[in-house]
């Protein structure tokens, strides 16, 4: 072998070695950054009010799954029905707050016993009573911001609304008017609600929506207030009761015509999330809230026409007693709006926007001699 044969075939195992040395390093590299893209996800774990097998959390677990994705691999969510890690609605609350839980989907009404000011973070007896009067307060009139101020003395993150429903009330005998209310055992939410509805003789039972069914069933409560339509078929509420009460036509429910869940997080968890992965979570929030909401009214048509078949009859509250129950809840209202003055500063926000003349629900006859 000549001394440039040599030069030659070991100039090119030189490059060879270079070049696979170089592939080693790249191929290392890679590895470290994917190992620290794996690292960076992080999983969010998030129980919903709704039982396995409604539609309300198909929609919420579909939601839940998608979020991988939406926000490029960085953070997922994995949900859970009700029950299924904190076993009621103290448990999820302390479950959130002490990071067993990262999230929760609840009906925000349901803190009424811990937080008084959430009585007025989703519709009350005769309030507000269409689902743009709530986005326009929670968006554009401070209201969200001012939740979120409430929420973090309990170390969590109200992330924002997600529109539902009306509440309607399903019973074992016609409820024709509010005097046919009186004497009837009825599940009710607490709070407000309850404090009207007692107004006019109705004893409440507090239950969880698992527990409507068995005691409508077993005649330990002659009616019952849940959500919507569509859940309320789900939950087979035709097989236990006879008719539905709804408002005046055009108002489902005069005494939670938008009934807001939503989605709270425990604080430490979000102030850990990227301000951009922030921002993306608030947005998809308030892109689920109208589609959940579009999708739980498709299915109410479809579930009345399911009820109807089923035997079921409708009726209806008249205007007349819906003035009456707005004038029965009105002292309630500031009983509720002086418990804190959290709850104050969000019902005068409120009571100003249903004074404003593009509302005009309250007038101030309405409101006279109230403190």
């Amino acid at each position: 072998m000549t001394d440039i044969t040599y030069k030659i075939e070991n100039k090119g195992s030189a490059r060879r070695r270079g070049f696979l040395k170089t592939l080693a390093v790249s191929a290392a590299i890679s590895a470290t950054l994917l190992a620290s893209s794996v690292q960076a996800a992080t999983t969010w774990k998030i129980q919903s009010v709704w039982d396995a097998g409604t539609v309300g959390y198909d929609l919420f677990k579909e939601w839940c799954d998608g979020m991988e994705e939406k926000t490029g691999g960085e953070l997922k969510f994995t949900c859970f029905p009700a029950k299924a890690v904190a076993a009621d609605n103290n448990g999820l609350f302390e479950a959130v707050r002490n990071g067993v839980l990262q999230g929760m989907n609840p009906f925000t009404l349901y803190w009424s016993g811990k937080i008084p000011a959430s009585v007025f973070l989703s519709s009350y007896p005769a309030g507000p009573d269409q689902p743009h009067q709530w986005d326009t307060m929670f968006y554009s009139l401070g209201m969200l911001e001012k939740t979120r101020e409430i929420y973090k003395k309990f170390g969590l993150f109200y992330v924002g609304p997600i529109q539902h429903d009306a509440n309607i009330i399903h019973s074992k005998k016609p409820i024709n008017s509010l005097a046919d209310l009186k004497g009837l055992k009825m599940r009710l939410p607490g709070g407000m609600v309850a404090e009207v509805f007692a107004k006019f003789g109705v004893a409440a039972v507090s239950l969880p929506g698992s527990d409507i069914f068995p005691a409508l069933e077993k005649g330990t409560i002659d009616a019952a207030d849940y959500v919507g339509p569509a859940v309320n078929w789900d939950l087979g509420f035709s097989q236990v009761t006879k008719y539905i009460l709804m408002g005046p036509p055009g108002v489902m429910s005069v005494y939670q015509p938008v009934d807001l869940m939503d989605l709270t997080v425990n604080l430490r968890a979000w102030n850990a999330l990227d301000p951009k992965l922030q921002q993306t979570v608030e947005d998809e929030v308030r892109i689920y809230s109208q589609k959940h909401y579009l999708a739980i009214q498709k299915r109410n048509i479809e579930a009345m026409e399911k009820f109807k078949a089923a035997g079921t009859t409708v009726t209806r509250l008249s205007q007349e007693d819906l003035q009456e129950f707005r004038r029965a809840a009105i002292p309630v209202w500031y009983r509720w709006a002086n418990k804190s003055e959290d709850a104050r500063e969000i019902f005068d926000m409120q009571l100003k926007y249903m004074m404003n003349d593009t509302v005009g629900y309250i007038t101030e006859e309405d409101i006279k001699g109230m403190k």
